[in-house]
């Protein structure tokens, strides 16, 4: 069976940058690769300066790699066609204040296209799917931290969008705001629109993410699904229903003497995303 065109695809990205010591090298990406298949939520985690907005840049064509490549949809992501096909909220979106949040959807809609009918229902259904719709009609100017990121997605998305990049997209936002775009992102997943996550808030994307990569200092030191990343490999755990003080205090080989004993689960057992973060970066290990 062919495996379908990944939605991302980077393969051996490295980006350096001159600096103004001697005129010397900054690599700041170095040798990344990533494929996110369609459907998927993936997060990219890392310290600051470890290189994710480097790669989101690539990505979106905002800068050229020096060597390697980068494909949306299998389309090269420097020609400008590669993004079509993309939604893009920045960590620090900037929108004109003065506009309302009906507004401000009604002119990146006209931006790409959209106009009469079918804006002002693509508006409306925006509105009511960042649960925005009692706002839409009061200033940006006016509106939380939380209530711009929520906007912010919602641009992102006016032109029906099959990828989404996500910078930051809780930075500077209170739990009930963080929760609200957790809850968005997935809902995005359920309309089967892939989503690139870069965030420094462990356990969102632990929540809402189905592979994982960590970041640090320009490489990728761990990447996989989410389950397998924070198994412990070198344990196992039983998880027992009904089980009696006895059979506890003597649980190996005994547990088919026990027909009232269900065996639950067997696999490994987890850490946190947190843990693993810092061990493959820090060398810690909490």
């Amino acid at each position: 069976m062919d495996q379908p065109t990944p939605a991302v695809e980077i393969r051996d990205l490295v980006k350096d940058f001159k600096t103004s010591f001697r005129r010397q090298m900054l690599r700041a990406v170095d040798g990344v690769s990533i494929r996110i298949l369609p459907g998927e939520v993936y997060g990219l985690i890392g310290p600051n300066g470890s290189g994710k907005s480097t790669i989101m840049k690539a990505l979106l064509g905002l800068v050229a790699p020096t060597s390697g490549t980068c494909a949306i949809f299998g389309q090269d992501s420097l020609k400008v066609d590669s993004r079509n096909d993309v939604g893009f909220l920045p960590e620090n979106p900037y929108f004109y204040k003065h506009l309302s949040g009906e507004e401000t959807l009604e002119f990146y809609g006209k931006l790409c296209g959209l106009k009469g009918k079918a804006l002002r229902e693509r508006v409306a259904e925006l509105l009511k799917l960042v649960d925005l719709e009692s706002a839409g009609k009061r200033r940006i100017g006016g509106y939380s931290k939380g209530m711009l990121q929520r906007i912010g997605l919602a641009q992102a998305l006016i032109q029906e969008p099959r990828l989404v990049i996500l910078d930051e997209p809780t930075a500077g936002v209170d739990p009930i705001g963080s929760r609200q775009i957790r809850d968005l992102i997935l809902k995005l997943r359920e309309r089967g629109i892939t989503v690139f996550l870069c965030s420094h808030l462990l356990e969102q994307v632990q929540e809402v993410c189905d592979q994982v990569g960590i970041i640090f200092r320009g490489k990728i030191v761990k990447e996989g699904r989410l389950e397998d990343l924070i198994a412990i490999e070198d344990q196992t755990e039983i998880i027992l229903r009904n089980a009696s003080p006895e059979l506890l205090s003597e649980i190996t080989g005994l547990i088919g003497r026990f027909p009232a004993t269900e065996l639950v689960r067997t696999g490994k057992p987890r850490t946190t995303l947190e843990r693993l973060f810092l061990r493959e970066t820090l060398g810690k290990n909490p």
